[in-house]
């Protein structure tokens, strides 16, 4: 068991091992997730590899900040503030829209603790966050924590002013199973709403109920966001027994599936808030820390 510094393709990286699972991220480019390791199997995938990390776009397991996914428009009016962003040097997607928040790139964040303790390897990581882009002072602490199979993530929202603060962020895992293509693999979902949405991604605040389910993926692609119901995990698995879990904690009532066209990959994504809450209103605002946690739970079978 280790919690070690080291280097990742020659960039400053931490490394927590448990038993057979090594995870790894990169404090210097928005504490990305970089590497999930099993038995020797990788299941991040890095389209890219870190200079398209480093150039603002998302690979491996990124933390989209302090809003996931995309805003419809360049203003919003949140915990009582109004916020415009024409002009600002935002990530934006192919219709103009802003799109996962501010972190993305190099962020470079100071890494608080390393610790092992009782089987669980443990990084502690922050970043200290006011924008004119979000100005909501806080600090976001990520602990993310690994023993034999099972990768755990914390973050945490700590307001640092006397405002209070709009949480709408995300995590974008890119996930794969090692040894098999896209397409014999399977994506289970539980019983969840399926969020309408516009010609631009954006929800149009419809919902359809779907029953839980586990279909092969085969050549079908995806791009959808779930209201979550009492049972939050989502996974990818395929017949010679390996799979990814994503397990929602109470902090991600919503997750995003995504099965893009001929990637191999899958992005199991828990949110705290849906697509374009900052301008719905749709998010929690808080004055004390707030916490959300997800676990990815891996497994393999000979």
């Amino acid at each position: 068991m280790r919690a070690e510094e080291r280097r990742f393709r020659d960039e400053p990286a931490i490394a927590l091992t448990a038993g057979p699972l090594t995870a790894v991220f990169t404090p210097r480019i928005g504490m990305t997730g970089v590497s999930l390791r099993h038995r020797g199997g990788e299941h991040l995938a890095l389209p890219g590899g870190l200079d398209r990390l480093r150039a603002g776009h998302t690979a491996g397991l990124p933390l989209l900040a302090p809003w996931a996914n995309r805003l419809a428009g360049l203003r919003y009016r949140a915990a009582g503030r109004t916020v415009d962003l024409s002009g600002l040097p935002l990530h934006v997607d192919d219709n103009g829209l802003p799109i996962h928040g501010l972190l993305l790139g190099p962020s470079v964040w100071t890494v608080d603790e390393l610790t092992t303790r009782r089987g669980v390897a443990r990084v502690r990581a922050s970043i200290l966050v006011d924008s004119r882009a979000f100005p909501f002072p806080h600090r976001i602490d990520v602990t993310a924590s690994v023993t034999d199979a099972r990768l755990r993530v914390d973050t945490t929202v700590v307001p640092t002013g006397r405002r209070a603060v709009p949480v709408s962020f995300g995590w974008h895992p890119y996930l794969r199973l090692p040894g098999a293509p896209r397409a014999t693999w399977r994506l289970r979902l539980p019983a969840r709403r399926r969020l309408e949405v516009d010609a631009w991604g954006i929800p149009t605040g419809a919902a359809e109920a779907q029953p839980a389910e586990t279909a092969a993926i085969g050549r079908r692609t995806l791009d959808v966001g779930y209201a979550l119901g009492r049972v939050r995990r989502l996974a990818i698995e395929n017949d010679a027994g390996r799979s990814v879990e994503l397990r929602c904690g109470p902090g991600y009532p919503y997750a995003q599936a995504w099965v893009p066209p001929g990637r191999p990959f899958v992005a199991l994504e828990p949110m705290t808030a849906p697509t374009n809450a900052l301008v719905t209103g749709e998010h929690p605002t808080v004055q004390e820390p707030f916490t959300a946690t997800f676990t990815l739970a891996l497994d393999e079978t000979d």
